[in-house]
């Protein structure tokens, strides 16, 4: 099994990618895992946000195979305990061999036709976060859900 972190657009906060690459180094200790990032969109100021979400969403829909499980990072998803979301990760990679990818929409959010193709969805808090450092806070938290997994000393409860 292989995990994915699907974004839209580019990191372009430094202290943001410096975190995010930190967490994904770490967590090629316990999975193969990969961050794809889907550039940005060009001459968006004549589109509506349905438009750029429309757009957005098909290319977030190219880069998925069929076999693939989909879970989007949404503010309407369900929230997890970081240990509820580590013993989600460990259920799934004993009884599932798909390809998991997660997926942070752009500014606005998903198309209907991603949250069609969505297996689940999961929100990292009620707040609002913008989309670039929701990428460190899950990779974070990924992060931890493997050190749950493996019992190390990482979490403290």
């Amino acid at each position: 099994m292989r995990i994915t972190l699907l974004t839209v657009g580019k990191t372009d906060i430094k202290w943001v990618a410096e975190g995010l690459e930190v967490y994904a180094s770490r967590l090629r200790h316990y999975i193969s895992f990969e961050i794809k990032e889907i550039p940005e969109l060009k001459n968006v100021s004549s589109l509506s946000r349905e438009q750029i979400k429309t757009a957005e969403g098909k290319l977030i829909l190219k880069n998925l195979r069929d076999s693939d499980e989909l879970v989007l990072l949404d503010e309407h998803g369900k929230e997890l305990r970081s240990i509820e979301f580590a013993s989600m990760l460990e259920r799934r990679m004993t009884t599932d061999s798909r390809d998991l990818v997660f997926a942070i929409g752009g500014a606005y959010g998903f198309s209907p036709e991603v949250y069609q193709r969505a297996n689940s969805k999961i929100s990292l808090s009620k707040m609002t976060f913008s989309h670039q450092m929701v990428r460190t806070i899950f990779a974070e938290q990924l992060y931890r859900a493997f050190t749950i997994i493996r019992g190390e000393s990482y979490h403290h409860e």
